[in-house]
């Protein structure tokens, strides 16, 4: 009797133990830090500054101008910023030396500050670009100046020789062909023509004629419907007074021929 009743005692207390203990564990195993799922990135190959463009240009040493515009106009660093924090990447067109002494002389210094501006930010594509892929781009080709004021786009079509491409603006057109730098995020190409939006160098729209000021009209270029309507109660005024004086003198003279009779 009595080992009936202590056996089912004994197991219901041996399970609490280890309902106990596997209770304690969850809890241990719950405290402890998860491991770490971090990946451990390396250093980026160009250095701790990041990408630096001017930089690249100075060791190019042809491109003095637009590295000058770049810096004038802050540019530069807008780039800079855009690079190392870009999923997309970008493109720039660098013209060298040569090709702004080729430009008339005083175009840069007739611009206002905004349009050097956007002179620079047309240099410059929103994607890296290489030769092969511009060759599957469709046109217009947008550019970092796309929204200033206008369109400023470019077409970018194979050249005959097939060893790179054409950009045209709609004002002038250069093939392009080498690379100063050519790794992701920044495709950096050399051009031997600055590239002249139509929206800065392209022909004016002629002025407007300069209307007829308006003024009083003569009486004799009051002419139309409502000129004549305001004559007519004039005109008719004037004949009715004309039949009345030759009533009146019809009259003077019977009056007089019965005086005289």
């Amino acid at each position: 009797m009595i080992s009936s009743i202590l056996l089912p005692a004994l197991a219901i207390l041996s399970i609490s133990t280890l309902l106990g203990r596997a209770t304690s564990a969850i809890a241990a195993s719950a405290a402890a830090p998860a491991p770490s799922t971090t990946v451990a990135t390396t250093p980026s190959s160009s250095g701790g500054g990041g990408l630096n463009l001017t930089s690249i240009l100075e060791k190019g040493a042809h491109y003095t101008t637009f590295l000058r515009l770049l810096r004038d106009t802050r540019v530069g660093e807008q780039i800079e910023s855009q690079l190392n924090n870009s999923y997309n990447g970008l493109t720039v067109f660098a013209p060298t030396d040569a090709a702004f002494a080729g430009l008339k002389q005083g175009t840069l210094n007739r611009l206002a500050t905004q349009e050097q501006v956007a002179l620079v930010l047309y240099h410059v594509l929103p994607r890296f670009y290489t030769l092969s892929s511009f060759e599957t781009t469709s046109n217009p080709v947008n550019t970092q100046a796309s929204g200033h004021g206008g369109v400023y786009t470019i077409n970018v079509t194979s050249t005959d020789s097939g060893d790179g491409v054409n950009v045209s603006t709609g004002v002038n057109k250069t093939p392009v062909r080498d690379h100063i730098y050519l790794t992701f995020p920044l495709a950096l190409y050399s051009v031997d023509k600055v590239l002249l939006p139509s929206q800065l160098f392209g022909p004016k729209a002629p002025a407007p004629t300069p209307g007829k000021r308006p003024g009083k009209s003569s009486p004799l270029e009051a002419k139309g419907p409502a000129a004549e309507a305001d004559s007519a109660p004039d005109s008719a005024g004037s004949s009715t007074v004309v039949r009345l004086e030759w009533v009146l003198a019809a009259a003077v003279l019977v009056i007089g021929n019965l005086i005289l009779w």
